[in-house]
């Protein structure tokens, strides 16, 4: 017997390419075009190295009761981890444990299919409609469990809190994750509904709008008993997942809301820019309430623009899937990154 075939085989997530060269305008994984926050920089430059020798604190309790302070919650509602990948991976081992299948959309994070795979879970993909968007009734059946991401990647779209809601009510034996990376750049997020359904867990990250995605920070809130569960999985992994400068940044990003703030409204404001030039290029997109755009052009198709762009050192990124593939998601970077990119797709486009 070869010993290959005892080795669990899976299609590993592809992550959007990270390229060694410099010269570049990278548009291609969702990142924040700005620096974090300089009292991130000032708590990181404070820090005492002598305690790296020290573990760091298994629970967190800082950055949690930041994160409570923040949202307006009880820090035992809150978990943290590395990235919201790693939360939303504890929360498939944690919570999608039946006979029965998962659902989620046809056009998602990726990842989640990975992770059914990965962890041997049964799932049933669920088409979105001819607009992109979820079909409440596609959910209401029986299921292990449910994820979606709101607002939606790659699509950009955002559902009302009152589909979401009538999904987790007609839910009431799964747990339902909305994984609302994107939300603070558009939409209403589902946090509300947390302090009316137990079965409701919310994942967010600082990667996107909290120009931390080197730190890896990703946080749930849910009800008390969820939070408990997902915490019992992570402590029979690894009590240690976070380290003492990520934990010493995370608290004080957090903590700096005006420069938050500052962050998402340019990013909105220059998405909202970029929308109208380039539907005046032919392009056509969903109306993204993230930080980037679903872009199609009906004369040009997608992966010939691609590599068109990739030439020229402005990395986006292209999705080689049913109902994807002559689409591009492009990060909203800063304006002077956008200019750049509208004056080669016109440039292209008459060539």
């Amino acid at each position: 017997m070869s010993w290959e075939e005892n080795v669990r085989k899976v299609t590993p997530y592809v992550p959007g390419e990270q390229p060694k060269r410099k010269d570049i305008i990278k548009l291609n994984t969702n990142e924040c075009p700005y620096p974090p926050s300089k009292k991130v920089r000032e708590a990181l430059l404070a820090a005492n190295a002598d305690e790296l020798r020290l573990y760091p604190d298994p629970d967190a309790l800082e950055l949690r009761e930041s994160l409570a302070q923040a949202y307006g919650v009880k820090k035992e509602q809150i978990f943290v981890g590395v990235g919201s990948d790693d939360v939303l991976a504890m929360a498939f081992q944690t919570f999608f444990n039946s006979s029965k299948p998962i659902l989620f959309p046809d056009i998602t994070y990726s990842f989640y299919e990975v992770w059914a795979d990965l962890f041997r879970i049964p799932f049933q993909i669920q088409p979105l409609d001819e607009n992109f968007h979820i079909r409440a009734q596609d959910y209401r059946k029986e299921n292990g469990g449910i994820i979606f991401p709101n607002p939606n990647a790659p699509t950009g779209v955002c559902e009302p809190l009152s589909l979401i809601e009538e999904i987790v009510r007609e839910n009431p034996d799964s747990v339902v994750i909305v994984d609302e990376a994107y939300i603070d750049f558009g939409g209403m997020s589902a946090l509300p509904l947390t302090e009316k359904y137990d079965n409701l867990l919310i994942v967010q990250t600082f990667s996107k709008s909290r120009a931390l995605a080197g730190m890896r920070i990703g946080f749930a809130i849910g009800n008390e008993k969820l939070i408990s569960y997902l915490s019992d999985v992570k402590f029979s992994f690894n009590s240690y997942t976070m380290n003492r400068l990520v934990l010493t940044a995370g608290k004080a990003c957090v903590e700096d809301q005006d420069y938050f703030k500052l962050c998402t409204g340019k990013i909105k404001v220059t998405r909202e820019r970029v929308k109208e030039s380039l539907r005046k290029l032919g392009f056509s997109f969903p109306d993204s309430y993230g930080n980037f755009l679903f872009v199609t052009h009906k004369e040009i198709p997608a992966k010939e623009l691609f590599e068109a762009l990739k030439a020229e050192g402005i990395y986006v990124r292209y999705f080689n899937r049913p109902r994807t593939d002559n689409y591009l998601r492009i990060t909203v970077g800063t304006d002077e990154e956008m200019d750049t990119l509208l004056e080669f797709l016109k440039n292209y486009r008459n060539r």
